[in-house]
């Protein structure tokens, strides 16, 4: 201890005298004391100008710890101690020391440090000068769950903005932000100023107001940071280290499998390894294919970061490939294949070992004609697949000359249901709600709605119409005219969905907004929504009525499609939010949404006034279906959460035979949610069937019926049914509104299919012939409710030359549960849930349990 305690005494001696070294005139001293198990550590600056920013990293003995710290905080690695100081004495005055709230921690031995450095420097001055500070750097300190990071700025001119990214070992989570916005997708969280520690001023730093978390995991210390795209403590991009032993279990006649150790991450996590010849993956093991026989290739492997910085080269291998003359004998098939498990989106399989002369390579499991897999064990599990579906699987053997044998026996598997077990319900909650309706994400706690829902589809998101991209990030109205063909035209409301701050009696769980926060509105709500109900899946649905104009386009080509889906994806999967004022940003929605629900409406047919049509509609739209597919599982395989995708499919055949390939958009989408309502209507501006009344949403076709067309919930369903559609994959739509009509004549039949003079006066000035269900039965005096027993369909009438409105209530959805359980029907949607004040969805529930 001699070696350490003596240049510390003499450190003091030199600044008595008042002789510093020259090259200390910009660095900090440190001096140790000990007293019982107390150490206590004197900061000084003998130096000519102020220096902001500082920690003590030293070493103790084996075995000992540290602990109780003052005057700042501490984390122990190992016999490796750090210091952070507490913002008062954060900065240090030319000539000053931090007497008389000098650092100290309590010690388990009464015993001196074996090693001191201060800024990188040594703690008694000797040694080279400690490097200079980066512009900025974030220090994280934990305590127990406790987080928190200190950002520093090392400049002399005020930091305008940072942004903290870092991610946390595999399982733990951060959440409950203070001073600052969190966000995180899969082990990444992105940590965000608020508005008031935005701004570090010249040679400051966040305290007292820096930003701290509550991690699940006690004392979990970050895998990597980053403060404003620069290592948190300032020192250069570290790349990965080389991969090792790289090797090459298995070759055949055109292939080579390659296996290596993973690399040791620099300052950043691995995310892939680049293979010489261009192969890309993200595991540690690979199969090079399309070579040639008997001829030899030499490979490397390098590692890959999250910044594409690549590491050196592994060392290489050279391998040649087998000569098919050698060997010409195929493996014997395998044998019992059998599922060993499912999902919604998995099947499990295993089989008996083939024979061979040379050896097996490998197996291709096949499913249909593709091959979905090759596996060198003999079991596998296939992912990607779609939930109540049957798959068809084989499993043909390869040997280590590129002999095949014959398939296996096929085995039939078909998928679990979207909903593992019992019903779906499916609630739409609309965007605009919160406006005249005063229907906040807060009413489906409070009326206990949402423990009974499934899924929540959020109403709706736009198209960019310039970029054919998913739009976000505008608040701009549509027009109040209907029949506008531009009415959706680059409208949307980030305002509502993530701008609006909610006070306490709006909020979810009863906190407000502050008004500074990057996610706020709409979007705020149903995070904590989740946090109450994790089991609940929300999808933003894409399209509606007004916004479906250019789905057309952006299906049309194989790069829109990609171009579009990737747009989507990027920004409410992965929570990308555009700026918009100052909430939003990069992170600040990712884990709301659970999936993309499509509603276009409608391809290859008519629907809102100039929506873009084209006679490929029907193609593209299975197409672009895919692509979401497609696109949803490479994310699926990057995080390991499986992501819905679902569509709102109409009632009508003729639309069904325009626009959608029943058999195959049912590999792609997890729930079809049929139209079950609208079947009728007068319209807000009387250009629908303004003359005479019908129901809107009747189960069976009415004989009482004077349409050409007869529509009916049974109807539809049947198109889907008999297309082969499993029924588990099929909702239909239930009303939780009513559709009136004006100066109905009663006829004999309380005015149900009679004359009447256009749309009856709405629960809202600009929609006509529409009222919530739970306005329209308080609302609307006299209204008597009656029940078409023969078609299941509710109405109400309030006598000759009055209103007459048809609506879905807790009789008509009682029976429609009973036929939808008959039928095997996956569940149940609904529009809109703001017109039940509870008693509707209860119902609801009650008739699918």
């Amino acid at each position: 201890m001699r070696r350490l305690v003596t240049p510390l005494i003499a450190v003091l001696v030199i600044i008595a005298l008042g002789t510093v070294p020259a090259h200390a005139a910009a660095r900090l001293l440190a001096t140790f004391s000990l007293s019982g198990t107390t150490g206590t550590f004197v900061v000084s600056n003998p130096g000519t100008t102020t220096v902001t920013g500082w920690s003590l990293v030293f070493d103790l003995p084996s075995g000992v710890t540290a602990s109780n710290p003052q005057n700042g905080t501490i984390t122990q690695a190992g016999t490796r101690v750090t210091f952070t100081p507490t913002y008062y004495i954060n900065s240090l005055g030319a000539g000053k020391n931090t007497e008389p709230y000098s650092p100290k921690v309590t010690l388990s031995s009464a015993v001196q440090p074996t090693s001191c450095t201060i800024n990188g420097a040594n703690c008694d001055g000797t040694g080279s000068d400690p490097p200079p500070p980066p512009p900025v750097s974030a220090t994280y300190t934990v305590s127990g769950t406790s987080a928190k990071f200190v950002i520093a700025n090392n400049t002399t001119s005020a930091l305008n903005g940072w942004t903290v990214v870092f991610d946390l070992p595999a399982g733990v989570t951060a959440s409950n932000a203070q001073n600052g916005t969190i966000s995180q997708s899969g082990r990444t969280v992105t940590l965000s100023p608020v508005y008031y520690n935005t701004t570090v001023a010249a040679g400051g730093s966040t305290e007292p107001y820096s930003p701290t978390f509550t991690i699940s995991t006690a004392g979990a210390q970050p895998t990597s940071c980053r403060v404003n795209d620069v290592n948190c403590d300032g020192t250069p991009d570290v790349p990965p280290g080389a991969p090792g032993n790289l090797r090459s279990p298995v070759k055949t006649t055109k292939t080579v499998s390659l296996a290596w150790d993973a690399a040791t991450p620099g300052s950043l996590p691995v995310t892939s390894y680049v293979i010489s010849n261009g192969t890309e993956v993200t595991g540690t093991s690979a199969t090079i294919t399309g070579l040639t026989p008997n001829t030899s290739y030499t490979f490397t492997v390098k590692a890959k970061d999250r910044k594409g910085n690549l590491s050196a080269a592994s060392s290489p291998l050279t391998v040649k490939t087998n000569n098919p003359s050698d060997d010409t004998q195929a493996p014997s098939a395998p044998s019992g294949l059998r599922s060993t498990g499912k999902t919604s989106s998995t099947v499990s399989l295993a089989w008996n070992a083939s024979t061979d002369n040379s050896g097996i390579a490998n197996y291709d499991v096949y499913v249909g004609t593709s091959v979905a897999a090759t596996i060198m064990g003999t079991t596998a599990t296939i992912s990607g697949l779609s939930p109540s579906t049957a798959y068809s699987f084989t499993v043909r053997a390869r040997d280590l000359y590129d002999n095949v044998s014959a398939a296996s026996a096929a085995v039939s598997v078909t998928t679990s249901d979207v909903v593992e077990t019992g019903y779906a319900r499916v609630g739409y909650f609309v965007q605009w709600g919160i406006y005249g309706r005063q229907y906040f994400v807060k009413n489906l706690e409070t009326t206990g709605n949402a423990a009974k829902l499934t899924h929540i589809n959020y109403a709706f998101a736009n198209i960019d119409p310039v970029n054919l991209t998913c739009l976000q990030g505008v608040t701009k109205g549509t027009t109040q005219n209907p029949q506008d063909p531009s009415q959706g035209d680059g409208a949307g409301d980030a305002e509502a969905d993530y701008g609006r701050p909610f006070s306490a009696a709006q909020s979810v769980d009863g906190v407000a907004d502050s008004g500074w926060d990057k996610l706020q509105g709409n979007f705020n709500q149903l995070k904590k929504l989740k946090v109450k109900h994790p089991d609940l899946k929300v999808l933003i649905s894409i399209g509606g009525w007004t916004y479906s104009k250019y789905f057309s386009d952006v299906a049309a080509t194989d790069a829109s499609r990609k171009k579009f889906v990737t747009s989507c994806i990027d920004t409410y999967i992965k929570g990308n939010l555009p700026v918009y004022n100052t909430y939003g940003g990069p992170g600040t929605a990712a884990g709301i949404f659970d999936g993309i629900d499509v509603d276009w409406e409608w391809p290859g047919a008519e629907g809102h006034a100039g929506n873009h049509v084209s006679p490929n509609d029907k193609a593209n739209l299975t197409l672009l279906l895919a692509e979401f597919r497609r696109q949803l599982d490479a994310l699926t395989a990057q995080t390991g959460k499986r992501y819905q995708l679902t569509a709102f499919t109409p009632a009508d055949p003729a639309k069904i035979a325009a626009g959608w390939d029943l058999p195959e958009v049912a590999r792609s989408l997890d729930i079809f949610n049929i139209q079950g309502y609208d079947f009728h209507g007068a319209g807000s501006d009387n250009s629908w069937e303004p003359n005479r009344t019908g129901h809107q949403g009747n189960l069976y076709q009415d004989t009482d019926d004077p349409y050409s067309f007869h529509f009916s919930v049974e109807n539809a369903v049947n198109v889907y049914l008999q297309a082969g559609v499993n029924p588990r994959k099929l909702t239909i739509g239930l009303a939780y509104y009513g559709r009136g009509w004006q100066q109905v004549t009663d006829g004999g039949k309380f005015g149900e299919w009679q004359a009447a003079q256009g749309a009856a006066p709405g629960q809202f000035q600009e929609e006509a012939g529409t009222r919530g269900y739970s306005n329209l039965v308080a609302s609307v005096p006299g209204c008597t409710v009656r029940h078409d027993e023969q078609a299941v369909a509710t109405f109400c009438y309030t006598g000759n030359n009055g209103q007459w409105w048809t609506f879905d209530d807790t009789w008509s959805i009682g029976k429609k549960t009973a036929w939808l359980r008959g039928k095997n029907l996956l569940g149940a949607m609904i529009w809109e849930m703001s017109g039940d004040t509870g008693t509707l969805t209860t119902a609801l529930d009650a008739g699918l349990k």
